[in-house]
């Protein structure tokens, strides 16, 4: 066990006993959703992973300590410091854990710290992607390379639709990285179930999901595999609808001159704005619908160790 590393006692036991566990990631606690919101939502997530089957590990780093598996009251702690708390990608993590202070998991560090404690699935909505312009910004985000080097599923919505979807999957095909459809052949574009790009393969059964993933570890294949799963057709949104909403947004991103890390988060609020708060809406339910997903799988994986 990493010495940087904390696991709750549930999780620790879970892991012992070869139970299902399933990583959850923190950025949409602090960087997500407005408080009380997040803090409603991160307790629900975990809810709806043990109503289907498995054990919640929220993934987070509090006073330099990485921790697979929060307490209700760090939960509180981190939806309340909001903002305060650094969002923390891989290169992020040395410096918080030698200083002590807390970090915000991204996709990235949220798989990292999982398969530091050895969880296989881990539920997030959306992942980061090649951004639009990138070929003159260089905007990547750093789960994709993530992706092509840590072994855990991930399971989503898509990409996030802010980014450039089709230079996304390009990315990820260069990488290896298989990208699979939960029921569809079509990448669903998070607000969305679909974006007009065709996934790697679709596969229709979480005992099909984990069979493919057991196979990619018994290889020595390295990386990771994205599973996309579309959010429930009530709670998508009109396509015409969000992509006016992400232009708008885009723009005054761009006029304000935002870069980097603060752009997801940016955007993420904005389109929320414009929506009326319909996106919002949304993405609490399309994370519900991956919490259920990762959950089943995870406890398939459990049973063929």
């Amino acid at each position: 066990m990493n010495r940087y590393l904390d696991c709750s006692p549930e999780v620790a036991q879970a892991l012992a006993l070869g139970r299902p566990v399933v990583a959850l990631e923190s950025t949409i606690i602090s960087h997500g959703m407005p408080y009380p919101q997040n803090v409603e939502t991160a307790l629900k997530v975990e809810q709806t992973v043990r109503d289907n089957g498995a054990v919640p590990a929220t993934i987070a780093v509090i006073g330099g300590r990485l921790k697979a598996g929060l307490t209700p009251q760090e939960i509180e702690y981190l939806g309340k410091k909001g903002r305060g708390v650094a969002k923390a990608s891989r290169r992020d993590l040395p410096v918080l854990v030698a200083r002590g202070d807390d970090g915000a998991t991204t996709v990235t560090t949220t798989m990292i710290i999982a398969a530091m404690a050895g969880i296989k699935v881990f539920a997030t909505g959306g992942i980061g992607g090649v951004h639009r312009g990138a070929e003159t910004t260089m905007d990547i985000s750093a789960d994709l390379e993530e992706l092509a080097k840590t072994p855990v599923m991930v399971i989503c919505a898509g990409a996030k639709s802010i980014l450039d979807l089709g230079l996304t999957l390009e990315y990820l095909e260069t990488k290896g990285v298989p990208v699979i459809g939960y029921g569809t052949e079509e990448l669903p574009a998070f607000y969305t179930r679909r974006s007009g790009y065709k996934v790697d393969y679709r596969i229709d059964s979480p005992e099909e999901l984990a069979a493919a993933f057991s196979a990619k570890i018994e290889m020595g294949l390295e990386g990771g595999m994205l599973v996309t799963n579309p959010i429930p057709e009530e709670f998508s949104m009109d396509p015409e609808r969000i992509n006016a909403a992400i232009n708008q947004a885009l723009e005054e991103c761009n006029a304000k001159g935002i870069r980097g890390k603060e752009t997801t988060p940016f955007l993420l609020a904005r389109i929320k704005d414009i929506t009326g708060g319909d996106s919002l809406a949304s993405n609490i339910q399309l994370v519900l619908n991956n919490a259920r997903l990762a959950a089943s799988t995870a406890a398939i994986l459990s049973k063929a160790q």
